[in-house]
């Protein structure tokens, strides 16, 4: 089958290894190279770093599109698509959420944020409207209340994986179902949502860690860092932190500077 990849980020770089060991990739299409870190450095999308160590075309604008595969496969590309790709060929994206629940462009993010136990991997057909489309494969998994957006990106890569092969290998076999339930869509989540507001609950300040991968914070004056957190009963603790312009360090050596100072959060 000859197929054109669409993706950026690097949990779905194993979907389109996995893909390219048994089929035709005829082009990569990914988000083009953007500044990245304090240095501002022009850096290629995880994606892009892989088509080439394939040898496999790559090519950052829908626009540039001009090809009729036998398969679109789209998974977190970053972009909507447009006729000129959705009438080539059938166009086949992968979603981490039990559609139509969490449609956009945060929906990992969104279920750990929101404390749910249980989240899925879809794939459905695209069509012009965001997240839209019919389901043709689903799969659920659970959410432990330590998982962090990374943990469960592994979990979708591999059963997304599994279920792109499986579907590629007959596509008939998965007849295309209307999507039916309460839809729920979710924003796109910035810097300024990774700011801990201590009057919530230890949970919830948990749960944001463990989604965005850090909580932006004041402590005893020092602009901080919260890395990794973890629930002891109702009490949240802090096990990893970075304090501003300093290495990451676990709680206790941070808390071995303050030189005994009585710990005040937010200020």
């Amino acid at each position: 089958m000859k197929v054109i990849l669409m993706g950026t980020p690097d949990f779905v770089v194993p979907m389109f290894d996995a893909i390219s060991e048994s089929h035709d990739v005829i082009a990569v299409f990914t988000r083009g190279p953007k500044p990245v870190g304090r240095k501002h450095v022009i850096t290629k999308s995880p994606v892009h770093i892989w088509a080439e160590s394939k040898n496999i075309p790559v090519y950052h604008k829908p626009g540039e599109y001009n090809f009729k595969p036998d398969m679109v496969f789209v998974a977190a590309y970053g972009a909507i698509l447009h006729k000129n790709v959705l009438n080539s060929a059938p166009c086949i994206n992968l979603h981490p959420s039990l559609l139509p629940l969490y449609r956009g462009p945060s929906p990992i993010k969104t279920a750990i944020l929101n404390g749910d136990t249980e989240s899925g991997v879809c794939l459905m057909r695209m069509t012009e409207e965001l997240d839209a489309g019919d389901i043709l494969m689903c799969q659920k998994f659970n959410i432990e209340i330590d998982d962090t957006n990374e943990v469960i990106e592994k979990h979708v890569s591999e059963i997304g994986s599994k279920m792109i092969l499986e579907y590629m290998k007959n596509p008939n076999k998965y007849p295309p179902i209307k999507q039916s339930g309460k839809i729920v869509y979710t924003a796109k989540i910035g810097v300024y949502d990774e700011i801990i507001d201590w009057e919530k609950s230890p949970i919830e300040i948990h749960n944001l860690v463990r989604a965005l991968g850090a909580g932006r914070t004041k402590i005893n004056g020092i602009d901080v860092k919260i890395l990794k957190t973890k629930m002891n009963g109702d009490t949240l603790e802090i096990v990893k932190i970075q304090p501003a312009g300093k290495k990451p360090m676990d709680w206790k050596s941070f808390v071995n500077g303050l030189r005994g100072a009585e710990i005040k959060y937010g200020e």
